[in-house]
């Protein structure tokens, strides 16, 4: 993992102090809510539905065991609302202290981060202090600027990686934090990076989307993609460049956030996102990209050029942990899996195990996809044993997934049977990884002042419809994601299946999409999936899915994937399924509940 210097350290310690002078001006009454809220949202915290948000950044998605327990902190100690804020969210009528709310929680995102739903705000200088002693901020994750950069969960580890990642990532964290020319972009900018054959980063739906690869003469670049994006207009990225040498990149990315910022729309936050300005220049964005390139490398005298050292220094952060070697036939825990269970952890090496470039090694994925918990929710308790895996497991490192799951990049494949007991007991081992519960879904209408619907109570409808784990292994690998807006947080466009949160005459309904891929090996090349009707209500969900799934079982090929079996037999064959599963009786709160009211303060920076 990357180690912070001390101009790092000293560096968020500032920002730390500066909030903290910032919010006892606000408390205080000498700096207005409206002076307040762009410098709260520069170090993540939003105002969302009930209670501020707070968004940690965790860089390409890698935490510490020593981060997890300070975010197990935060929970535990922070992340609980006051009565006020409990009568808005749940109503006076329910009893103080007696009725359940999701608090005391962290949330994985699609892009690598944790959220806090219920911090509240007079608390939040104590929580940045706390982030900056375990080296972690909320800088940047909002705001029309350029966000955390993402990356493969299995960066630096992968067989089938060319070059790792990270260390680019890192340089790009770096040149991007407080960039002076790229603080106030039209909107938005998410890069993600992979240096694998296999895209697990989806880097074509993102602003940038950037390959590590090999030329002909097998020096190392990038193939680099601009305009992709989910959204109102889903878009996949376009190649603007087939080879770029490494060293180049950061120069690159300069030309390409430049034309962008200097030609992106500000007029209509709807369309000022990259993917709209390349849709409608094309070409000619492309050319005044190479031209501002050229002008940054001949006339500016490529500022940005990376040179060999520096990456040599970055690197020197990313090799593999020193970890401890074993004499054949020894295992650091002596485990047994008991017979009765053999099935069930066999499952989980096929579906949560990884291999690694390390052939004694093996990358193991902690599900926190379960009843009664919202899909990428972590729990104060789970997050401390996260950390405790991390440490005795996986050389005190862990990574948060695109699919809101926690990765060991680290487990000696002697390990395997002893944390799989640990974990089981934990609650942490299902073996659903890629299977149809182990979904991706944003806090919807629940949390979010932008949703339209709520995102988790369908979630926990297909979960709870879907425990068989015959059934669900039968099913294969399925990829089923929910946003409850158009914004798309839950990458609803590129799931196997996709759910929509829609607002009808203020009612929530719901969109049901087939086809999309995120463009991994499973999926495919990266495409946005096709609606099947008219949108659907509540309790109407769970059964088109299952019969989207009863259409799949009856056309299915031997052991042919979901996505396999939608290409072969065409669309329509499960557009007219879903429209066939409508309820009988048609009386309008069997369809939709009324959408929850709420405001969108911060809806441009979200």
């Amino acid at each position: 993992m990357y180690q912070y210097t001390e101009f790092d350290r000293q560096f968020i310690r500032s920002r730390a102090a500066q909030h903290r002078d910032q919010l006892e001006r606000n408390l205080a009454g000498t700096l207005s809510d409206d002076e307040f809220r762009p410098l709260r949202l520069q170090n993540g915290w939003y105002i969302q539905r009930y209670a501020p948000m707070l968004r940690v950044a965790v860089p390409y998605g890698e935490l510490s065991s020593r981060q997890l327990r300070a975010l197990a902190k935060i929970a535990r100690e922070y992340d609980h609302p006051s009565k006020e804020v409990f009568d808005k969210a749940i109503g006076t009528q329910a009893t103080w202290g007696t009725t359940h709310l999701p608090v005391g929680y962290g949330h994985f995102t699609t892009r690598q981060n944790v959220q806090f739903n219920w911090i509240p705000l007079v608390k939040s200088a104590d929580v940045m202090d706390l982030l900056a002693s375990v080296d972690m901020h909320g800088i940047q994750t909002s705001g029309n600027c350029i966000r955390n950069i993402t990356s493969d969960e299995l960066a630096g580890i992968a067989p089938d990686e060319i070059a790792d990642p990270r260390p680019f990532a890192e340089i790009m964290r770096q040149w991007s934090t407080l960039h002076p020319e790229f603080a106030f972009l039209p909107r938005k900018f998410k890069i993600a990076i992979t240096g694998a054959t296999e895209d697990r980063a989806a880097t074509a739906w993102h602003d940038v989307g950037l390959h590590l690869i090999k030329n002909a003469a097998g020096e190392l670049g990038f193939r680099v993609q601009v305009g992709g994006g989910m959204g109102r207009t889903p878009i996949i990225g376009t190649v603007i460049r087939e080879f770029l040498p490494w060293n180049q990149i950061m120069n690159y990315l300069e030309a390409v956030v430049r034309v962008y910022n200097r030609w992106g729309r500000r007029d209509n936050m709807y369309k000022a996102r990259i993917k709209i300005l390349v849709k409608a220049e094309g070409q000619r964005y492309i050319d005044e990209v190479e031209a501002e390139y050229q002008q940054i490398i001949t006339v500016d005298g490529a500022p940005h050029t990376i040179p060999q050292a520096e990456l040599d220094r970055v690197s020197a952060s990313f090799v593999p942990p020193a970890l401890v070697e074993r004499a054949q036939g020894a295992t650091k825990s002596v485990a047994t899996v008991p017979a009765d269970r053999q099935t069930d952890y066999q499952r989980w090496l096929k579906q949560n195990v990884a291999a690694h470039k390390n052939p004694k090694l093996r990358a193991v994925t902690l599900s926190f996809k379960r009843l009664g918990q919202a899909p990428g929710d972590a729990d104060a308790d789970q997050l401390d044993t996260a950390a405790a895996f991390a440490d005795e497991f996986s050389a005190g490192e862990a990574r948060v997934t695109h699919d809101q799951n926690l990765l060991l990049p680290w487990v000696h494949e002697d390990d395997l049977p002893a944390l799989w007991i640990a974990a089981s007991h934990a609650g942490l081992a299902r073996a659903n990884i890629r299977l149809l519960t182990d979904m991706i879904a944003c806090p919807g209408g629940d949390f979010c002042a932008l949703a339209n619907a709520r995102s988790i109570p369908i979630a926990a409808q297909i979960t709870e419809r879907y425990q068989d784990m015959d059934e669900l292994h039968d099913l294969g690998e399925i990829d089923l994601h929910i946003s409850g807006c158009i914004n798309s947080c839950g990458h609803h466009h590129s799931g196997h299946i996709g759910v929509l949160g829609v607002d009808k005459d203020g009612k929530e309904w719901y969109q049901i999409s087939v086809g999309g891929s995120d463009g991994s090996a499973l999926s495919g090349d990266a495409v946005p999936g096709k609606v099947v009707g008219p949108s659907f209500g509540a309790l109407e969900v769970p059964g088109v899915i299952e019969a989207l799934l009863d259409t799949f079982r009856q056309h299915r090929n031997g052991r042919e994937t979901f996505i396999d079996c939608v290409k072969r037999v065409g669309f329509e064959a499960f557009k007219v399924a879903a429209n066939g599963a409508r309820l009988a009786d048609k009386h309008e709160e069997l369809h939709a509940m009324p959408k929850s009211a709420g405001y969108a303060k911060d809806a441009q920076e979200a």
